[in-house]
């Protein structure tokens, strides 16, 4: 049974696992037990594993993270022997030279390293690269045909061999692929509101994200409140007796102040005169 520190280390280091894998490795700890953690290996791409899938194990003691784990790997891979405790400074055979500080990740990044080098101990073995190579090419066929292995790892039980979250893309200097934000329709204003009732305001013209980052669109006068010949916001001047004057600018508004006011005062002449000419007539 995993004593509260160790329930409160696994269980903050699954959450670090997830949010930043290390490169070629997965781990996951198992449903009713914490202290056991089920671990991928992918071989990397420059290496006699290339296209490899490893599966093994990470057994912690209830004293984690103050004692190191114990560490097998099922899958065949001409290097470690099947189902058998692993000798590395990071497991169980070496609690002198063990570090509380280091964690699932540092053990499997150290195991993965330790894979690709050639130092023998006790539970690995001797191979070539060819048989290396044979080895990668069966393995995820030989977990398909294990039951751990289904039990564990039930969205890696496809077909076609599936990549762990983190192949070493950025590690081998491939950038990230960008994703462009999405724009948030309608938050682009044209102009502030300023009625302070929601029954009798005007609603406010609002630009989409279609609309404004379109360079073929163009504004309407409704939308840019502009005259259509002149271009320049349309002002109370431009109305004469509630007539539009066109937007020919000042120069036609006084025109049409001075037709208007001729108008009249013809108007009022002739009544004058028909005023004067019917007192006469009397």
């Amino acid at each position: 049974m995993a004593s509260k520190a160790a329930q409160k280390r696994l269980t903050k280091e699954y959450v670090a696992m997830q949010k930043e894998p290390p490169p070629f490795v997965w781990a996951v700890p198992d449903e009713k037990n914490i202290l056991t953690w089920n671990f991928l290996i992918r071989g990397p791409p420059d290496s006699p594993f290339a296209g490899g899938e490893y599966h093994g194990v990470l057994l912690f003691p209830s004293e984690y993270p103050f004692k190191p784990p114990g560490i097998k790997m099922f899958t065949p891979s001409g290097r470690f022997q099947p189902d058998r405790k692993i000798c590395f400074s990071m497991s169980d055979f070496h609690p002198g030279s063990w570090n509380p500080a280091w964690s699932v990740a540092t053990i499997l990044t150290g195991l993965l390293s330790f894979m690709l080098a050639d130092e023998m101990t006790t539970g690995s073995v001797t191979s070539s690269d060819a048989h290396k190579r044979t080895f990668a090419a069966r393995s995820h066929a030989w977990n398909l045909g294990q039951q751990r292995f289904r039990e564990a790892f039930p969205d890696y039980c496809t077909t076609v061999l599936r990549d762990v979250p983190n192949m070493g893309e950025r590690e081998r200097g491939k950038p990230d692929p960008i994703i462009a934000p999405q724009p948030v329709p309608g938050s682009i204003s044209l102009a502030p509101s300023t009625s302070t009732s929601s029954s009798s305001s005007t609603p406010t013209p609002v630009a989409t994200a279609s609309s404004a980052s379109s360079p073929n669109s163009i504004p309407t006068p409704a939308a840019t409140g502009t005259q259509p010949r002149t271009g320049r916001p349309a002002k109370p001047e431009d109305r004469v007796n509630g007539v539009g004057t066109g937007g020919l600018g000042w120069p036609g508004a006084w025109k049409q102040i001075i037709l208007e006011k001729w108008r009249w005062c013809a108007i009022i002449a002739l009544a004058v005169l028909v005023s004067r000419f019917s007192s006469g007539s009397a």
